[in-house]
């Protein structure tokens, strides 16, 4: 049943004032995060606290909504040896079969090199500028398809991970190889990090890599603008993943597909251009993401597939203005998904807005009304969603 546009918004407003009570108590019980230090050895413990709500309203079918935990995600630093330090990341937000907690970053560092950081094992991979900003640091509340790795964007992986900078940071870069796991699904380029990894994921290897130009100085990997300072950023990236074949459970000894829902994925190989612009409290992000995928069946048609391959285009601009009081920024983007199989493109516009209780990321309350047309590529399948989420992060 589709709902009134009024009962839309006073779902919002409640849904806003319930979790603006979450994040008024936050900032009431802890500010900060600990660290410990002691000449070269140090420990270091924090986290992030994501509670959101969330409401699908479809044109055809009955609405959904849920409040949950969208990530509870703490972890741990440090170091007993100079220019060595270790971390690890989990959450309890994600979850799936077996898996009760997911492993996040789990690696070591060397940062004994001039420019250079050496990180080896399950790390971010060096592939789309969405992605590497880190949810904490988002303006929507969810991330578009060129950061989602649902479609195509790796997930953290397991191997060595370079990461350096030349002319005082002005060019940025990053180099890795690594471990790299695909869910098979039709409707989706699914990557997966390997230390989570399910027993029907395809197995392969990953190797990639991006560089950056910061015109104006070095932008980081966050959205918005609180400086109000002029700064811009446009980057490129590629990579290429190969099955293994060490797991294709879907398909038979004559490379047959056995599902029409799970084909077994051969390769993928992608390409990304990106770029941001911040000046004066004005925030702009734009990207477009290219993979080309293969399914092991190479007649396999379903999804987002046709004739065993497709072409997934994925673009997306989010931009933002952040009010001169750094504490209340309006956000607005659009994004698109094609594929070869696809009967119309898949779009998403979204509206919204975020008040910053600490004028910053730490301590954010967060409203996104998002709407979606021709939703896995068919046509007339639309759907509004709304996602409120307060957070906090020590």
């Amino acid at each position: 049943m589709k709902m009134h546009p009024y009962r839309k918004l006073k779902t919002l407003f409640i849904a806003a004032l319930a979790i603006a009570g979450m994040s008024a108590a936050a900032t009431a019980a802890h500010a900060g995060g600990i660290k410990y230090q002691d000449g070269d050895k140090w420990f270091e413990i924090g986290g992030r606290i994501q509670m959101q709500y969330s409401h699908i309203d479809p044109d055809e079918g009955n609405s959904e909504d849920d409040l949950f935990f969208r990530r509870l995600r703490p972890y741990i630093m440090g170091s007993i040896h100079p220019d060595w330090y270790g971390k690890f990341q989990f959450d309890y937000g994600k979850a799936e079969e077996d898996n009760e907690v997911a492993i996040k970053d789990a690696y070591l560092a060397y940062t004994g090199l001039d420019n250079v950081k050496v990180v080896i094992g399950n790390a971010n991979f060096p592939f789309s500028r969405e992605f590497l900003t880190s949810s904490k640091s988002q303006q929507l509340i969810e991330r578009t398809f060129v950061g989602d790795h649902n479609y195509g964007t790796p997930d953290r992986n397991a191997g060595i991970h370079l990461t350096g900078g030349l002319m005082d940071k002005h060019v940025t870069w990053g180099l890795s190889g690594a471990v790299s796991h695909i869910d098979p699904d039709a409707s989706k380029l699914d990557f997966d990090t390997p230390v989570n990894r399910n027993d029907d994921f395809n197995e392969g290897y990953i190797i990639g890599g991006r560089v950056d130009y910061h015109p104006f100085g070095y932008l980081k990997m966050a959205q918005g603008d609180f400086d109000k300072e002029l700064k811009a950023t446009i980057g490129v990236a590629a990579f290429t993943w190969s099955n293994d074949d060490d797991n294709n459970t879907y398909t038979d000894a004559n490379d047959i597909s056995l599902s029409a829902s799970k084909p077994d994925v051969d390769k993928v190989t992608g390409f990304e251009i990106s770029g941001a612009f911040r000046y004066m409290g004005l925030s702009v992000d734009a990207e477009y993401n290219l993979f080309n995928a293969e399914t092991i069946d190479s007649n396999f048609t379903g999804g987002i597939y046709e004739d065993g391959e497709t072409d997934l285009e994925n673009w997306a601009v989010e931009g933002g203005y952040m009010l001169p009081n750094n504490m209340v920024e309006i956000v607005a983007g659009y994004q698109m998904q094609d594929a070869d199989n696809y009967e119309e493109e898949w779009t998403r516009t979204s509206f919204g807005a975020n008040f910053f209780v600490t004028r910053n990321h730490d301590i954010k309350l967060q409203a996104t009304y998002r709407i979606g047309e021709s939703i896995d590529g068919l046509e007339d399948n639309d759907a509004d969603e709304i996602f409120v989420q307060t957070q906090y992060v020590f």
